[in-house]
């Protein structure tokens, strides 16, 4: 079970804190989705590239629904209108965790007459960040995560027999794809013990490359079919301990070929880990 947390700002800048739980959607849930607008909502805090990448993104890779965008202010006055779906950044706290993190997801929820957010109906939910962590660390996968979650979408409606609370396993299927593919990763983004080509290739037999976020990123631009690579979603320096995201996405295709998460401490960093690449050479 997690809670989540949205900040609402009104004229008088009060904020109001909003729980909520983990939503399995079901077939009616999918089909409403298919009968609404989408509405993009943008962050309160004018400043952030967030708001200007999201909406090239929509226009560029957004087909399944017709989209508007909206401010911060007009979900609140829209979000009971069932007419509506909502592509909106979610700020997700998980209730065990006794470090308090707290966590960036992207959610597409459905409107109707929920008293609260943590009440609408969530078909998709993809972790983006910390919420301390800056928005360099994710913004340039933006355009990769909405068409992986467009077609997450579509291929619920396709097999429903795959909806569970842990939808995302469904894509470890993929796993051994990976081996005919270049995996690109960062070296921030690994485990001490593995932050080299070196002690990868020690576990792991098949094509991986140590690179930057600009070379991921000219990979997402082009669409290389060639190329995978991962997203890490973790404290990034910042104080907390608590989950670390892994995940590896196709920078052609937006798939989900591997999916999972560890929680953080001494013998597990924040980072992908020696276990994740055995699990990557095994499948």
């Amino acid at each position: 079970m997690k809670t989540k947390s949205i900040l609402f700002f009104f004229i008088c800048s009060l904020v109001q804190m909003v729980s909520a739980q983990d939503y399995v959607p079901t077939r009616a849930d999918i089909e409403q989705f298919f009968k609404t607008k989408t509405l993009v909502v943008l962050e309160d805090n004018p400043l952030m590239e967030y708001n200007i990448l999201i909406q090239e993104v929509m226009k560029r890779e957004w087909t399944i629904t017709p989209f508007e965008v909206i401010s911060f202010k007009e979900f609140e006055e829209k979000r009971k209108d069932p007419s509506y779906s909502f592509l909106v950044l979610i700020q997700t706290r998980f209730e065990r965790d006794k470090t308090n993190a707290k966590y960036k997801f992207l959610d597409v929820l459905l409107g109707g007459n929920y008293f609260r957010v943590n009440e609408m109906p969530a078909l998709v939910q993809v972790p983006l960040a910390y919420e301390e962590v800056e928005e360099h660390s994710y913004i340039y996968k933006l355009g990769t995560l909405v068409r992986f979650m467009q077609n997450h979408i579509r291929l619920i409606y396709e097999k429903p027999e795959i909806i569970s609370a842990n939808v995302f396993k469904y894509y470890n299927n993929n796993i051994a794809d990976i081996r005919n593919k270049v995996l690109y990763v960062t070296e921030d983004d690994l485990a001490p013990e593995v932050n080299s080509e070196r002690k990868i290739k020690a576990i792991y037999p098949y094509k991986v490359r140590i690179t930057t976020p600009e070379e991921i990123e000219k990979a997402i631009q082009e669409k290389n079919p060639d190329v995978v690579f991962l997203h890490k979603v973790g404290p990034e320096g910042t104080r907390l301990k608590a989950r670390c995201y892994k995940v590896i996405i196709g920078a052609d295709d937006a798939r989900f070929y591997y999916f999972d998460y560890h929680n953080i401490d001494d013998k597990h960093p924040d980072g992908f880990l020696a276990s994740d690449f055995k699990k990557l050479a095994k499948k």
